[in-house]
Formats: structure tokens, sequence, C-alpha cells
């Protein structure tokens, strides 16, 4: 099966630090895949460079084939047009994510108006506005029309993170990049988000790159993983078997470590 996602030998770099070194992995099409590591390890700077979004005073060498198209040195055109149908990211805080000063509706529909157009089908207000009522009844947003017409700061941190959802999924991409999506909820809302991406992941039958340094967030959300370590690549292969024998000291600290916090919770990992 051809590679949804090819990333080989990507090295990410600042004039003065080397961040991401020679990092090599594949997703096909369906498959999850867990990015974990320590915060500083590379993770989220991987995932922007997916998509073309590194900042400017950082460099990618190396290459990214996305869904056929190369992403490193291609021109922005060619990016805009991959982000959204070929790979669509959920990121960590959506309060900073959404714009403060735009209905929620609003928001959804600008995604849902440039898919449509993007398709060559209708992008009437009526059209639009029936596909954002039925994104957010499907991240199980209670009561779709009246928080069609709230603001952000008006919703709940669970209740932003499935606005940010239902804008990735409008574009119904191929590749969802989830990059710490849970990290700013509570527990409770946290396992309903983790239990919402897997169900529509399953559903649409998209690729996920569930990007975490929380293990068994992670062990119950993927296939496979690949384990970075200050910008390195140490260790990649089947969830179950990098988290229950794991090769490298590195991951095998971060298992202890997890454990050990999960036990002192009362938790099973």
């Amino acid at each position: 099966m051809t590679a949804l996602l090819t990333v080989d030998r990507l090295s990410i770099a600042t004039q003065a630090r080397q961040l991401v070194r020679n990092l090599s992995f594949s997703i096909a099409p369906g498959e999850r895949l867990g990015l974990i590591g320590e915060s500083g390890s590379g993770k989220s700077l991987t995932s922007l460079a997916l998509i073309g979004l590194l900042p400017e005073t950082m460099a990618a060498t190396g290459s990214i084939r996305l869904d056929g198209t190369e992403v490193i040195g291609a021109g922005e055109r060619q990016l805009v047009a991959l982000r959204g149908p070929a790979a669509a990211t959920i990121f960590q805080e959506p309060l900073t994510a959404l714009d403060p000063l735009m209905r929620v509706g609003r928001q959804v529909g600008e995604v849902v108006r440039r898919r449509l157009r993007h398709e060559g089908l209708p992008s009437s207000a009526p059209a639009v506005q029936t596909r954002v009522l039925e994104l957010l009844s499907r991240v199980a947003l209670p009561d779709p029309e009246r928080l069609a017409r709230v603001y952000p700061h008006e919703m709940s941190g669970g209740q932003r993170q499935r606005v940010a959802i239902a804008m990735a999924l409008a574009w119904r991409p191929k590749l969802l990049v989830a990059d710490e999506p849970t990290t700013a909820l509570d527990v409770t809302t946290q396992a309903e988000i983790l239990a919402l991406i897997g169900q529509l992941v399953r559903e649409d039958n998209m690729a996920l790159l569930f990007i975490s340094h929380d293990i068994p967030v992670v062990a119950g959300t993927v296939d496979r993983v690949a384990v970075l370590r200050q910008g390195e690549l140490v260790e990649a292969g089947p969830v179950s078997d990098v988290l229950q024998a794991p090769a490298d000291p590195y991951t095998r600290s971060l298992v202890a470590a997890a454990r050990t916090f999960d036990t002192a919770l009362g938790r099973l990992f």
C-alpha cells in the first residue's frame, strides 16, 4: 500500500541549533501512528513541518511527501492546497486556535465554504449553515443552533476542542494530525475527546498522527508508535511491542515513569 505520508531523513534547525535530526517514518491510509517523547523532543515541530508551517527562523531539510506532494521546498499555493484536504490539524489549546472575535458557527462555516468550493459544490448560506450544524452535532455538542451563535470564550475547554475537531472534519482530511489535543482538559473531558477522535477516525477511515507525551493516552489511541528523544528517533514499532517490551533505555524510562504515575493515581496501564 502506498504511504499517505512519508518522512525521510527530516532535519529541522535554527541558525544556532539542531532541533530534529534525520527523522524517518511513514503513515499508510487509515493507519494510526503515535509520536511520543518529553517536552522539547521535536514532536510539535515535526507536525508543523508536515504542513509547511515552521517559523521563518527554522529550516527543514530532507523529504516530506504528503499525499504525493513534496512539502519541503513547495510554494505557498501548493501548501495551501494540502492544508485541509490532505491533512488537518487539531492543536493543543483551542482558545488560541479559534478567533476570539468570531462566532463559532461562522468559524466552522468558513472552513465548510472553502471545502465546498474546493469540490465545486454549491456554497450558498443555507448549504453552509446546514453542514455547520451537522458537524457540531457530529462532535456531540449539545444544542448546535445555540452554540453556533456564541463566541469561543463563552464555551468550556472541552466544547472549544470539539469545535476545533469539527473544523478539521469539515475538510474531510485524509490525515488528521492531533497535537497534544487533550493537554488543556480535565481528566473526564480528556477521555471524552479521545473517545470522540477515535470514533471519528474509524468512521471516516482517516489516518491519524497522534502527538503526546502521555504514554497511557497514546497506548489506547494508536496502532504504531515512534519515540523521539532530543529530536532523534530512538525506537518505533507496534504500540504493544514498544510499550510492553521497550528496547531503548529512554523508552524504558518513559514507560516506567508512566506506570509509576498511573499507579499513584490508581489507574491501570
